[in-house]
């Protein structure tokens, strides 16, 4: 991480993985609620984030993004399990654990491609994982069945 402490200017960027794992942890577990208010200024404000279920562009509905999962959410932690950096892209494989308000915890597992940009600020995030698989898996006899299916369907 680099910032450099002008009075009229503070510059976030990340340069290299150890900074970007501290980052997401820090997020991701406190007291259950993620904030991302330490985060959010390492992201570009023109970010470009894509997942399983939507694509955002903007720092404003990224914000806005990060607070309906914190709002939706009764306990979110994640667990970073490994961070490469390699040129200006970071890999991360990580394990997001999810209690919603009315269903059981269900762990996701998961990876983000992190792309920087000149300043070493977050302009592309692409996040890979099987939402619906590692939910479905949670919920009893419902799991079994869906596997099932899936593995006649595509296995």
């Amino acid at each position: 991480m680099t910032t450099c402490n002008k009075p009229e200017m503070l510059i976030y960027s990340i340069n290299d993985a150890e900074t970007i794992k501290d980052l997401w942890t820090k997020t991701y577990n406190a007291e259950g609620k993620p904030d991302w208010s330490h985060i959010l200024p390492y992201y570009d404000n023109n970010i470009y984030f894509k997942d399983s279920i939507q694509e955002i562009r903007g720092i404003d509905e990224f914000r806005a993004m990060t607070e309906r999962l914190s709002k939706r959410s009764k306990d979110l932690k994640m667990e970073i399990f490994r961070a490469v950096f390699q040129g200006n892209i970071i890999f991360i494989e990580w394990g997001m654990t999810i209690s919603y308000k009315k269903n059981p915890r269900s762990v996701l597992y998961g990876s983000s491609r992190l792309t920087l940009n000149e300043e070493g600020k977050i302009a592309e995030q692409r996040d890979y994982y099987d939402l619906w698989g590692d939910i479905f898996d949670n919920i009893p006899r419902f799991g079994k069945a869906y596997r099932k299916f899936m593995k006649r369907k595509f296995g």
